[in-house]
């Protein structure tokens, strides 16, 4: 009993997850997201990566935000080794194991998808971290939310550059699954915001994790709806009454579905 409770106190003290290295001639190379973007985190664990950055929410085992931007220039169509998921080495509590959602009967779902990077390997690789990772219903990650997906691309061609904040609506009394217990949101939210601190457009969406055909404009919601639901300030850093405008109202005559 001694050994086997040495053993753990030395797994989870000194053992250190398997990690993808920057790729050789991808130093320097990060995608840095404007300050004025960013979330708060009320888990306190905020993670950045090259290529997108995440708050890790333990009590949840899986990010309750992970944020990007989204270039013209990275929607390439890169030939990519698909690799393993494995866990993330930068987040101290380790996130979930990739396990957890075997014989689940949910996709390990991508909240940066690998679509949107696979402009590089180190990008790409990056998305298989487990802490990028949501249980998503097969029918709705392959249906309503991959075609939310597809329409930010067509964006991003459009605008030049978004930003994208993603997750799962997190909160106490969900369904859990594998030892973990991994929590299984009930609800997904996107948010998608383009332009400068001075003159930006935005536009949140907010659907229940399952299949729907309804057109992609009856899930558009305030901000302030996905804030109430969630717990998290999106837009913090910008003045009180840009904010306040930007996460009032629902503009979708500003983007073109």
């Amino acid at each position: 009993m001694i050994v086997c409770v040495v053993a753990i106190w030395a797994f989870q003290n000194f053992y250190t997850p398997d990690t993808y290295a920057v790729v050789s001639g991808e130093e320097g190379a990060a995608t840095r997201i404007p300050t004025y973007f960013m979330p708060t985190s009320t888990a306190g664990a905020v993670i950045m990566h090259e290529h997108f950055t995440l708050s890790y929410s333990e009590p949840h085992e899986q990010a309750e935000w992970v944020a990007y931007l989204l270039k013209k220039e990275h929607l390439t169509y890169d030939d990519r080794k698909r690799p393993y998921f494995i866990e993330d080495p930068k987040v101290r509590t380790k996130s979930a194991d990739w396990r957890n959602y075997k014989g689940s009967g949910y996709d390990r779902g991508h909240l940066c998808p690998a679509g949107d990077r696979r402009f590089s390997e180190q990008a790409y690789n990056e998305t298989f971290y487990t802490s990028n990772i949501s249980p998503q219903d097969r029918d709705f990650n392959a249906g309503v939310w991959n075609r939310l997906e597809q329409q930010v691309r067509r964006w991003a061609k459009k605008e030049g550059v978004l930003f994208v904040v993603t997750g799962g609506v997190l909160s106490d009394g969900l369904d859990e699954i594998g030892s973990e217990d991994v929590t299984v949101p009930n609800s997904y939210y996107k948010i998608i915001a383009t332009g400068t601190s001075d003159d930006m457009k935005v536009l949140g969406f907010l659907m229940k994790g399952e299949e729907s055909t309804k057109p992609l404009q009856q899930f558009a919601v305030t901000v302030d709806e996905i804030e109430k639901r969630t717990g998290i300030d999106f837009f913090e850093e910008l003045p009180d009454k840009l904010e306040a405008d930007l996460e009032s109202r629902v503009r979708i005559g500003e983007w073109q579905f």
